[in-house]
């Protein structure tokens, strides 16, 4: 990867509208919006936005596609606001930019997800071209909410699977998120595309589904069978590091390492805002730190920081600050404990 710099970011661009609400209702009952906003919002969109926010020095690139109406030109401003550059983002000349109605409720933070997949529906293994792309890392997100990507391909199993691979034929590292689809098709959908990943990164309920293996306890993250699924994913042909994340902490297992573990920050529940973004932010700061050839423990306290700061805003970047303002929250507010 001589020469290659930074982070090249493609998969779903999405505008959030982020509505704070008093109750989540029922079926059929009324909540009542106390306040709105719109916010970035997508794998790809979130982690440069928090790149940029990060400090990050390199370049900072989107792939992808929006539409041609108002909420492709808000993008378009937002990423020329953190010097994103977007002259890989193509625009759909018929379908809206993708967008989700994020609702919040206002005591827990706790979000419920209600999503137009527009735009982001059409994007194809074509519409990736990095012929002219100098960039050292590739992450796609998110699978299992990207619809012709997850779909099948009769040489790589999805075709995702043969994006990533034409960007590691280049000279990149790749790197994929999930979304926590509440079905069974993470197996066909994710496994094949592993074969052609660097660096994994989900959560325990999606590292659930992909396995079959129970990750999540009545006592809290079992980390033996956290470590016998991870194992799994590197079989299946992640290159180098499988990041999972969760409330309690985070961990990183590497294909010829052991097992590395870090605990999330004690933020106060009276202080956090929101936890949308949250996975986002600690991809974007672990990648962060992988760009700088940062130790995996380094990178994993980078991750739970950014993560850490992004509770204190509604939308999925607005709470993350510096990588050094982020890192003193560690300071302010503790960690905690994680055994094995």
């Amino acid at each position: 990867m001589s020469g290659r710099a930074g982070i090249l970011a493609g998969g779903n661009w999405i505008v959030d509208r982020v509505k704070f609400i008093d109750t989540y209702p029922g079926q059929d009952a009324l909540a009542s919006i106390l306040s709105e906003a719109a916010a970035n919002g997508g794998s790809p969109f979130n982690l440069l936005v928090d790149l940029a926010k990060l400090g990050a020095r390199f370049p900072l690139l989107g792939i992808g596609l929006i539409g041609a109406d108002a909420d492709g030109e808000w993008i378009m401003r937002a990423c020329a606001a953190h010097s994103i550059d977007t002259t890989y983002l193509g625009v759909h000349p018929a379908a809206h930019t993708s967008y989700t109605d994020v609702m919040t409720v206002q005591q827990t933070g706790r979000r419920t997800f209600f999503h137009q997949r527009g735009a982001n529906a059409f994007l194809d293994n074509e519409h990736f071209d990095f012929s002219s792309v100098n960039a050292r890392f590739f992450h796609l997100g998110y699978l299992m909410l990207l619809d012709r990507l997850d779909g099948s391909d009769p040489d790589f199993g999805t075709i995702a699977a043969r994006t990533l691979f034409r960007a590691q034929q280049v000279g990149m590292k790749t790197s994929v998120d999930l979304v926590s689809e509440d079905s069974q098709r993470f197996p066909r959908v994710v496994l094949p595309a592993l074969r052609h990943v660097d660096f994994c990164f989900l959560n325990e309920f999606e590292l659930e589904r992909t396995t079959g293996l129970k990750i999540r306890c009545h006592q809290g993250i079992d980390f033996e069978a956290l470590q016998s699924a991870a194992a799994l994913l590197l079989e299946a042909g992640v290159r180098e590091w499988v990041f999972v994340h969760f409330p309690e902490g985070a961990c990183a297992i590497g294909r010829n390492s052991g097992l590395r573990v870090q605990g999330s920050l004690k933020i106060p529940a009276a202080q956090i805002v929101s936890s949308v973004g949250a996975g986002d932010a600690f991809a974007a700061a672990v990648l962060y730190g992988m760009h700088e050839r940062a130790p995996v423990e380094t990178v994993l306290r980078y991750g739970v920081c950014a993560a850490a700061s992004c509770l204190f805003g509604a939308g999925a970047s607005d709470g993350v600050r510096t990588l050094e303002a982020c890192l003193r929250f560690e300071h302010e507010f503790g960690v905690y404990p994680l055994w094995q």
